[in-house]
């Protein structure tokens, strides 16, 4: 069963995100990254930055029959569209970027929910909770520290 992480009050979601994906690419974890083609530009561009010291390794593509070769160990991919059956095997966990539910989101085993303090997102956050509750999906809820 798919587990479900929500992530709430993220004063800045693109910051979050890369201290989250910096932290599960540390422990080994291989992670897919999806939302729509500006919010995963700006967070390659942000991952490539946000820490002069270190770099997360990462992809951004449309899709993952882009990903070449050579590029397969990469531990974190920002996808616009999801291929969940292709991707779970190898990357587990998924965080959603999106405002709404990806398809076939159960093929992973993990969820988490980034939901920043704008009522919009909240209210699309309030959404996709209740559907991932109608799908009786455990979920946790995790507030973000200021």
């Amino acid at each position: 069963m798919t587990a479900v992480a929500f992530h709430f009050n993220v004063s800045e979601r693109r910051d979050y995100c890369c201290r989250l994906l910096r932290k599960a690419e540390r422990s080994g974890a291989r992670l897919v990254v999806h939302g729509d083609a500006a919010t995963l530009a700006d967070l390659d561009r942000l991952l490539w930055i946000f820490d002069p010291l270190e770099f997360v390794p990462h992809w951004r593509g449309a899709r993952l029959g882009a990903l070449p070769a050579r590029l397969k160990a990469t531990p974190v991919l920002l996808l616009e569209q999801l291929d969940a059956a292709a991707l779970a095997p190898d990357y587990p966990v998924l965080v959603n970027l999106a405002s709404t539910v990806p398809p076939d989101v159960a093929a992973f085993s993990r969820v988490i929910e980034v939901v920043g303090q704008g009522s919009d997102d909240r209210e699309a956050a309030r959404l996709r909770w209740r559907w991932y509750s109608a799908q009786q999906m455990p979920i946790e809820r995790h507030e973000a520290r200021s």
